[in-house]
């Protein structure tokens, strides 16, 4: 049975083996504050969104419409005392018949005893909530086979006598706030929710901070226990050393803490122990060369932060726009028809506009290649604006 596969850590990627990746168009909706996804897939097979997990089983070509939900707005407070929120809410629209399956992310932990009994979809149309059986269950994700679409995600059904006993796969997030005095960190502990972390990263940036990689927790853990951060070295961690482990929506401030090291000269280590029974659940070695120096952090913001700081100087003095396509294009950051798109506005202005906005809804990679770019193509032009 699934719930016997020996634990692992999930890879970083979302894509799961053996399934093909399709990249989809991102639309950005500034008046609603969202962002949307359009996939189109090419003919009758599976198919895994690279950027949200989705995954979807179609008998011919079509194109799917979708975009993260928040599951506060739709389930009711009485719900949200009967459900543990186990994956993210998802908007879909497709013309009907053509989805034979979809596969809904979650970030329960198969691989410990769970009963998946109580596992359900969540399926919101006309403000009313009915719940489906899905038809199995794998890891990282619930399958429901012929589909109607709307708002679905995946819940799973608290028992009041084991209301901590889910296992979640996690992430644990290391932003550096280039703008804050010597070595400033965030470091967040989420369920791994890609809706989550994509808007903890959209705060960062505002911020001006740069994200870190490390590894994810490795161990499952659990929702209402805390989590303590310790460090191999003396650091200020702020407000308190301990992090109750919860699901927060995207919508909402995510809980983090602030860890201010004085000297960074040094490498050191980080670790986070479940306080039930002191074990290490993840650690982490962070060195000087994850750490942008103090001296050099004012002048030195991310690809993203730098973008957004100077998005109105780029789009009237950014130039050399071939070439910066040409090498998009070869990092496999654009295609061809956003290419075009981007060449067929009448002004410059405009040109450097749209592509700098593609770059946004692409995320922050995106915006770190075309910022390196922009600093081998115009080094005089990013000196000066920094």
């Amino acid at each position: 049975p699934v719930c016997n596969i020996p634990f692992s850590p999930k890879p970083p990627t979302l894509v799961l083996q053996n399934l093909p990746e399709v990249k989809p168009e991102i639309t950005q909706d500034f008046l609603k504050y969202r962002t949307e996804y359009r996939a189109h897939l090419p003919g009758a097979g599976v198919f895994q969104c690279s950027i949200t997990g989705l995954s979807f089983k179609v008998k011919s070509e079509v194109t799917i419409t979708y975009r993260y939900a928040t599951w506060t707005r739709h389930l009711s407070k009485a719900d949200q005392e009967m459900w543990v929120l186990a994956g993210p809410l998802f908007h879909i629209k497709v013309q009907p018949g053509v989805v034979q399956a979809v596969h809904l992310p979650h970030f329960i932990c198969l691989a410990e005893e769970v009963d998946t009994s109580l596992c359900s979809i969540a399926h919101f149309k006309s403000g009313q909530m009915t719940l489906e059986k899905p038809t199995r269950l794998v890891a990282y994700s619930a399958v429901l086979e012929n589909p109607s679409f709307s708002l679905l995600g995946v819940l799973w059904r608290k028992l009041r006598s084991t209301l901590n006993s889910l296992p979640v796969h996690s992430l644990v997030l290391i932003f550096q706030q280039l703008s804050a005095a010597n070595t400033t960190l965030h470091l967040y502990l989420i369920p791994d929710d890609n809706s989550v972390k994509k808007a903890i990263e959209k705060q960062e940036i505002d911020w001006h901070s740069k994200l870190i990689p490390k590894p994810p927790p490795f161990k499952p853990l659990y929702f209402g226990c805390n989590y303590q951060v310790t460090s191999t070295k003396s650091v200020e961690i702020m407000p308190e050393a301990q992090l109750p482990f919860c699901y927060k929506s995207p919508k909402e401030q995510q809980l983090f803490v602030e860890i201010y090291i004085s000297n960074m000269a040094e490498g050191i280590g980080l670790f986070m122990i479940d306080t039930r029974n002191d074990t290490v659940v993840w650690r982490t070695s962070l060195r000087s060369g994850d750490i942008i120096l103090p001296d050099c952090a004012s002048k030195s913001l991310s690809g993203a932060a730098f973008m957004k700081k100077h998005k109105t100087k780029l789009c009237s003095r950014m130039t050399q726009l071939s070439t910066i396509l040409l090498h998009l294009r070869e990092s496999n950051v654009i295609n061809s028809d956003e290419e075009e798109e981007v060449q067929r506005q009448d002004t410059s202005q405009r040109r450097n506009k749209v592509l700098l906005e593609l770059a946004e809804k692409k995320g922050l990679e995106a915006q770190e290649q075309l910022y390196q770019i922009l600093q081998n193509k115009d080094p005089f032009l990013i000196a000066d604006l920094e």
